[in-house]
């Protein structure tokens, strides 16, 4: 059985080792034994006496807790069981800490370390004050716009009784009782977030067929609270197109991509990213926009779980519940849920939402396997005016698929397996039910 979470062997013992104390005391616990080899079998020990006797003294002197240490024998070799609890306070070795992931030990730091120490204490990194910070970094005019926002909503009824930024602020929990302001109010509210988080802001940028073609770009500074808009507004006046048809006379815009969908991929962005490494992201190309944010999902949840309902477990609690208050989020974890809904309606296929980069990127598509993507795969003609059909009217059937070109089922079914196999189809229903519709994890990017 190899080595796995709560399982680690070692053939002898090196005091480096008490890592791997720390490292299980800060995940969910587990075993470390000692006089066994990599394929978990026993090789005994020859010292066994001296590290019983050694073993839980310096586990307490260098961790500051108490494992259980146990002598175990198997066919008369000696070995040792070192049984580790899981710790709701944070665990250290020598003053680095240390956590199991898988069958590895990693050693926190940076941010990593700093997301674990607050997680250990119940904390979201928003919550945590900045002393330094005063009123005199707050932007009042953003506030009001708050407070109207939130007046239309009804989810703080007493704000219309109250006229005063001190009491929005601590309705939000954004302030203590001695005056000092948290990460999450300058992020919200602050005139110049990026003077206490450097990377609180957005860049987007428009490339060419390749991610090194940079053509033009843009950077946004605002606070988290207009950051959104303030974004909208410049993929609305300078990079989204918009196509032109007549109702009678009536001149009708329709964007290329649903702005509620990318408001909606904003929102989620700034409430769930980690503010402490990169910005915001967003990358145009001619087929597709990506919304990019640094952070991982939680352990709650997977890419797969966003497209269905599902929990919502926010990195930034306070900004999230600034969010909803104002009537920018739900908090029924329906924010990806409202994406997909947007691209349907727009006529899109549905985006893709996956992490990569030690974050979560929503991409939606404008114009998926298009003719100058199409001419680089190996397809029969057939199969390519068959994506062109999936495209325009959402599926194809069998019996669809045979009547377009005059087939005979065999080759229907030779040509749809092959598509599915390259994941540009998928099945969807079984039997006479059966069709099948734009498969997006085939696409690359």
């Amino acid at each position: 059985m190899p080595e796995q979470q709560n399982i680690e062997w070692k053939q002898s013992w090196r005091d480096e080792y008490l890592q791997w104390v720390s490292g299980f005391a800060n995940a969910d616990g587990g075993a470390i034994y000692i006089g066994k080899n990599d394929n978990g079998d026993v090789v005994g020990l020859s010292n066994y006496k001296k590290l019983l006797d050694e073993l839980p003294n310096k586990i307490r002197d260098t961790t500051g807790i108490v494992c259980q240490v146990n002598l175990l024998d198997e066919d008369g070799k000696f070995f040792i069981e070192i049984l580790v609890d899981p710790f709701s306070s944070p665990v250290s070795y020598r003053g680095k800490f240390y956590l199991r992931s898988g069958s590895t030990n990693q050693l926190l730091n940076g941010a990593s370390l700093e997301d674990f120490i607050l997680k250990k204490g119940n904390l979201s990194w928003d919550e945590v004050t900045v002393p330094n910070a005063t009123m005199d970094d707050i932007d009042l005019n953003a506030i009001e716009s708050f407070k109207n926002s939130t007046i239309k909503t009804g989810r703080i009824p007493s704000i219309k009784e109250s006229t005063t930024d001190d009491f929005i602020l601590k309705n939000l929990g954004l302030i203590d009782d001695n005056g000092t302001l948290n990460r999450a109010a300058i992020l919200l509210f602050g005139k110049e977030p990026t003077k206490y988080f450097t990377s609180a802001y957005l860049k987007i940028g428009k490339f060419g067929d390749s991610p090194t073609e940079l053509l033009s770009q843009d950077v946004i500074e605002s606070n988290a609270f207009e950051l959104a808009d303030a974004t909208i507004e410049v993929l609305n006046n300078k990079y989204i197109v918009r196509d032109i048809s007549y109702d009678g006379l009536q001149r009708i815009e329709t964007p290329e991509y649903p702005f509620e969908a990318l408001r909606e991929a904003l929102f989620n962005a700034i409430v769930h990213r980690s503010y402490q490494v990169t910005p915001i992201t967003i990358r145009i190309y001619d087929d597709r926009i990506a919304i990019w944010n640094i952070g991982e999902l939680p352990e709650q949840l997977s890419a797969e779980d966003l497209k269905k309902e599902h929990g919502s477990y926010p990195r930034n609690k306070l900004l999230a519940n600034a969010f909803y208050k104002g009537g920018h989020i739900e908090s029924w974890g329906r924010g990806t849920l409202k994406i997909i809904e947007e691209c349907k309606k727009h006529g899109l296929v549905e985006p893709l939402i996956h992490e990569h980069g030690g974050g979560l990127s929503v991409t939606i598509f404008k114009d998926i396997y298009n003719e100058k993507y199409l001419s680089k795969l190996d397809l029969n003609d057939r199969q390519k005016i068959a994506i062109k059909a999936v495209k325009k009217a959402g599926h194809i059937t069998n019996l669809e698929y045979r009547a377009l070109f005059d087939i005979t089922d065999r080759t229907v079914l030779r040509d749809v397996d092959e598509l599915i196999k390259l994941s540009i189809f998928k099945k969807e229903g079984e039997g006479r039910a059966t069709k099948y519709v734009i498969d997006i994890s085939g696409y690359t990017l």
